[in-house]
């Protein structure tokens, strides 16, 4: 607290005589008496000399009380919760942006991969370079060469005897691979170059450090994946007579690994921007600590679940809800031997399993959301757990309509980013109820 403020409130306490004081200071101009002006004045001073020294002795009680309030004012800030002290709190929040923006990043890529497997667009590319697949073909030749290129890929001899493709279609479903190449690549320079930076600053803790090499790590493993998810459909299938595609497990764990890469930014630029919040070491937070970690999983096997139905198209088999042609359980469920490739490899059995994954896990966030409505939750967790109710109803919701509408790109690519909307909601709510270190 100030000085200036300091004065103000003791000013207060003698607002009260000021009237007394104006009323003595009419007598110095006044017509009364010389003998009464003058008794009047020296009470004046006299009462003046005596409330300035009481004024004084009260401002330094009050200085000497407030100074251990100014000092804790000051000297306290808000820390997030699992950084090092030795990092000022300005690099510690530019660390955290940073960290959420690759997370961004990580959400572009995955909006951008389902757009390309919805529009099948994934195997126009059939080569991979590091550097020059940066840059498009410039010229008519360059197009032509790319194109003839690709038709010697089985997705083209399949496509070519149901209709005819031209340069056109050719163009659109290689820049959309493009673009999402491009992305991913863009998306490890935003991870790298500030790395590098961060570290010169000696912004990054030693805890930290680790973490960023993991990272680096998923992000070129990630863009193996990728190509070889690729390679799996551009190989000749004799036996199939469906459309080439690429291999479910290879989506399943594409799409997986983008999901672990983005948790973990996310997780880690929460914990550098969001200020922690300690909660009560009751059984009651204790349960709800421990389901909240339960969400993530839940909600991750959910997603990859509806992997496995976007590689094989099991979206197309049943488009009804919620039986499957006026059945609960299809006839053709399981057909395969051995048994447990129906799990995987039977769309019928993978759109069932996600369809029952989808709605056992609403059932699960609702009764959790009702666990906590009447707990002792601070603000910050109680919109998360709200957040994550509210967004498991909008993707069922979603997820239904995809289905009737016999798998719209707009609406499909929208449920699968919803997944990762779900998991951001998931991961929230964990970090607000995470046990903090001693």
């Amino acid at each position: 607290m100030s000085s200036y403020a300091i004065r103000l409130c003791a000013s207060k306490v003698f607002s009260q005589n000021t009237a007394h004081f104006s009323i003595l200071k009419t007598f110095q101009h006044g017509n009364c008496l010389p003998a009464i002006r003058t008794k009047c004045l020296q009470s004046y001073w006299t009462s003046t000399k005596q409330l300035k020294s009481q004024k004084s002795k009260l401002l330094s009680t009050v200085a000497r009380f407030l100074q251990p309030l100014r000092h804790c004012s000051s000297s306290a800030k808000p820390t997030p919760g699992t950084l090092s002290p030795d990092i000022p709190l300005y690099a510690q929040k530019h660390v955290g942006r940073w960290l959420m923006a690759c997370a961004g990043m990580c959400f572009g890529a995955v909006t951008l991969g389902g757009i390309t497997r919805l529009t099948e667009s994934g195997l126009s590319m059939v080569d991979w370079k590091l550097f020059r697949d940066m840059t498009p073909p410039w010229s008519q030749e360059q197009w032509i060469k790319e194109f003839e290129t690709y038709k010697s890929f089985p997705e083209y001899q399949y496509i070519a005897k149901e209709r005819d493709m031209t340069l056109n279609d050719f163009k659109f479903i290689w820049y959309t691979e493009w673009f999402h190449r491009l992305w991913g690549r863009t998306t490890g320079m935003v991870f790298l170059l500030p790395a590098l930076f961060f570290l010169k600053k000696g912004w990054i803790s030693k805890a930290m450090k680790p973490r960023l090499a993991v990272y680096a790590v998923l992000l070129g493993f990630q863009g193996f994946l990728g190509w070889y998810m690729v390679k799996s459909g551009l190989q000749d299938q004799p036996e199939s007579t469906d459309v080439p595609r690429v291999s479910q497990y290879r989506l399943m764990s594409h799409l997986g690994a983008a999901f672990a890469l983005y948790a973990l930014f996310l997780w880690q630029g929460l914990s550098h921007l969001l200020t922690a919040v300690k909660l009560p070491q009751t059984k009651q937070i204790s349960k709800l600590r421990m389901y909240s970690h339960a969400m993530m999983p839940l909600v991750f096997l959910v997603s990859m679940s509806g992997a496995f139905v976007a590689g094989l198209d099991a979206g197309l088999t049943y488009n009804t809800w919620p039986k499957m042609a006026d059945k609960w359980i299809p006839d053709d469920l399981i057909t395969m031997k051995p048994k447990w490739k129906n799990l995987f490899e039977n769309p019928t059995t993978v759109q069932f399993i996600h369809r029952n994954f989808a709605e056992s896990a609403v059932v699960i966030i609702a009764g959790f959301w009702w666990m906590c409505r009447k707990a002792p939750l601070p603000p910050r967790a109680r919109l998360a757990v709200n957040c994550l109710f509210g967004m498991s109803i909008v993707q069922a919701t979603l997820g239904i309509s995809t289905l009737l509408m016999h798998v719209p790109v707009s609406l499909a690519s929208t449920h699968q980013s919803g997944s990762l909307v779900l998991m951001s909601f998931a991961i929230w709510l964990a970090h607000e109820l995470r046990r903090l270190p001693k």
